[in-house]
């Protein structure tokens, strides 16, 4: 099955002689022996908060995980749910699975295989990524599907769903 960001990938645009764009397909090299990884659990249920782009960052984004993106849209906070108040628009009962160790930065294709692999096993995933190592949260209600998925691609998995 193509996903459009294997199609993306896999495609470049050439022009024909009289310049009308056309995309033409170019073959994809497949990884054939792909890393298998072991995959700790966060201990804790994480909420994916959105607040204005102009907010400071919040006191409650404390924890042993949290993560903060801002952009010209929004600020985004990622820590325990626990630590999110609930007039703050939020999505709850998120579940992590860090790689454990590092990724080096030139890896291809990792988070591609994960991803499609999770979207097969239709579980919607947030991809967080550090400068050591990359992240999937799934929703709790999904976590025996995204189980079964990373440990069907031979990867290992380090810890159980944490309680509410």
């Amino acid at each position: 099955m193509i996903t459009l960001a294997s199609a993306v990938l896999s495609m470049t645009l050439c022009l024909l002689a009289w310049g009308a764009p056309r995309i033409i397909p170019r073959p994809t090299r497949r990884m054939t022996n792909p890393a298998t990884f072991t995959f700790a659990v966060h201990s804790e249920r994480l909420a994916i908060a959105r607040l204005q782009p102009d907010a400071p960052v919040p006191d409650w984004a404390t924890g042993t995980f949290v993560t903060v993106s801002r952009t010209s849209q929004e600020l985004s906070v990622v820590c325990p749910q626990r630590h999110v108040p609930p007039t703050i628009q939020q999505e709850r009962d998120k579940v992590a699975f860090g790689i454990e160790g590092t990724v080096a930065m030139t890896t291809i294709g990792v988070l591609a295989s994960l991803c499609t692999a999770l979207a097969q096993a239709q579980v919607p995933v947030f991809v967080i990524s550090t400068y050591d190592t990359d992240y999937l949260l799934v929703s709790a209600d999904r976590f025996p599907a995204a189980r079964a998925a990373l440990l069907g691609l031979g990867h290992r998995i380090r810890g159980e769903l944490p309680a509410t």
